[in-house]
């Protein structure tokens, strides 16, 4: 079940609520270990596991427009992959200058108020809440411990010493360090789009290509990367090699980033159809070439160096 707002979730009376809060964006490691607390923990009651989250970033209220957080996972994403997760129901409620008004003490009280079945709230230890973003541990514990409500914080994880978090995720993609971005994940960065027409230039030169239509809040590094890439779930993972960037070489002036990708093996995918994309490794940054012949021979190479990635 997915809900646009805490307004108008209807929940069954009788099976007590344990709701994970927080941005989760990208549902990282870390976050898993929020959201598999309570869902474990509602299984073993009889209870239903929920995630609460929030849309857009919370950033949009109180910075400029271009310093805002981009988000690197799509609304629809996040609420297939906390579904994949066994989590009941999503709440996407809308970050709006109201609710970013009330307070820290008065969260708890709202939520249940909003959610009679609530039960237990799990959160990261560095969960911050309520006006100003006063709210800490601490005082979440104390104001739902007055309401009968029981609070779970999970210890932050680390990887390489330093802990795991969406802005370090961020900082791994915008420098096309795929390894390290899917190490802190817990899984590979994953995109979804459907084929568009193209200009067939690819098929000229004899490494055709699918046009990906894919626009995200947050740009990975521009460049060329070893993917692998299937229509639905039942099919197994095409490996291919994928160019995301403004294709220097063959555009000129201002043109819109795209997701090409040149599969290793064939395939019957068409235009219309929608593709799940893994990306890998980052093979090479996006260069301009002083020509077509040129932009062939790079293009071979990398297919070459995509194919001995992925062949491990």
């Amino acid at each position: 079940m997915a809900y646009a707002s805490l307004d108008n979730v209807t929940l069954p009376a009788g099976r007590p609520l344990h709701l994970a809060l927080g941005m989760f964006d990208g549902v990282h490691l870390g976050h898993q270990s929020v959201i598999e607390a309570a869902v474990s923990s509602a299984a073993r009651t009889g209870g239903l596991s929920g995630v609460l989250t929030f849309w857009p970033h919370p950033s949009h209220l109180f910075r400029k427009p271009d310093e805002a957080t981009k988000l690197f996972m799509s609304l629809e994403q996040k609420e297939a992959f906390l579904a994949d997760m066994g989590v009941d129901c999503v709440i996407a409620q809308e970050f709006t200058p109201a609710f970013a008004t009330i307070a820290a003490e008065d969260f708890p009280a709202y939520l249940k108020l909003k959610l009679p079945t609530l039960a237990a709230l799990y959160v990261g230890e560095n969960f911050r809440y309520g006006k100003g973003r006063s709210g800490t541990i601490e005082t979440l514990i104390a104001d739902c411990k007055r309401l009968g409500l029981h609070v779970f914080s999970a210890e932050r994880l680390r990887v390489d010493g330093e802990p795991i978090s969406s802005t370090r995720i961020r900082a791994c993609l915008a420098a096309g360090e795929m390894e390290q971005a899917n190490a802190l994940l817990g899984y590979p960065y994953t995109t979804t789009g459907r084929v568009i027409p193209g200009r067939q230039l690819g098929r000229t030169l004899g490494f055709p290509t699918l046009n990906i239509a894919w626009e995200p809040e947050l740009a990975p590094r521009y460049g060329v990367y070893a993917v692998r890439a299937r229509a639905n779930v039942s099919e197994k993972w095409i490996p291919g090699v994928a160019n995301y960037g403004l294709r220097p070489t063959v555009e000129q002036g201002t043109v819109r980033p795209l997701l090409e990708a040149h599969m290793l093996e064939p395939v019957s995918w068409t235009t219309g159809d929608t593709l799940t994309v893994q990306w890998l490794h980052f093979v090479r940054p996006e260069q301009k070439f002083s020509g077509l012949d040129e932009l062939k021979a790079q293009i071979a190479a990398d297919r070459e160096a995509a194919a001995a990635f992925l062949r491990g």
